[in-house]
């Protein structure tokens, strides 16, 4: 009996899914006081503006779940990235580059009883000294679950990423954007375990 359900421990261990690596936060965070008014899932269209965010819109999405597979409910997981020049909306990065007006640059939203979110953004582009990336954050009302980046897979600047290379291949893999065509352009799915 003892061995039978010692090996049914091992084999819930063994199926269980391998979290998602954790990252930086960055200094770019865009705190309360930063942030458009606008802050829904959609990055690239702004409440009130005509006009769409420059760039490559894309559509992200996934499921975040815990580590025996069962899906998260209301889980809100938020987004932040720079815009198609490189300029994030922060006030830290002074850098002489005007900010796209059109993109919404933070972003997030809350699970559904399946797990899933989605947005709608545009496919990162280069910040100085950095691979393409998306910031995320995930939590579970006020507590924060995980920290971490996404990246563009086989973008050829990863190699030279200090962050992204400190990432097994297993880890890599877990916060990599592969894009398929979707009905409505470019989508990823990324799914996060914490």
């Amino acid at each position: 009996m003892a061995s039978a359900t010692g090996s049914l421990l091992l084999s819930r261990t063994a199926l269980a899914a391998e979290l998602t690596p954790r990252a930086t936060e960055g200094p770019f965070y865009p705190t309360g006081s930063m942030r458009m008014k606008d802050t829904d899932n959609d990055l690239v269209k702004i409440a009130g503006l005509v006009r769409e965010a420059g760039g490559e819109i894309i559509t992200l999405k996934g499921k975040i779940s815990d580590r025996d597979g069962v899906p998260m409910t209301g889980a809100r997981i938020e987004i932040w990235q720079c815009d198609v020049k490189g300029k994030y909306l922060h006030p830290g990065d002074n850098r002489s580059v005007p900010y796209d007006q059109g993109f919404q640059g933070f972003g997030h939203d809350i699970t559904d009883d399946a797990g899933n979110y989605a947005f709608r953004t545009i496919k990162p582009t280069k910040y100085p000294g950095r691979t393409p990336h998306i910031h995320v954050k995930v939590f579970d009302g006020d507590r924060e679950l995980l920290t971490t980046q996404f990246y563009i897979d086989g973008d050829p600047d990863n190699a030279r990423d200090n962050l992204y290379r400190r990432m097994s291949k297993t880890e890599a893999e877990a916060v990599s954007m592969n894009f398929f065509k979707g009905p409505n352009g470019p989508e990823t799915i990324v799914n996060i375990v914490v």
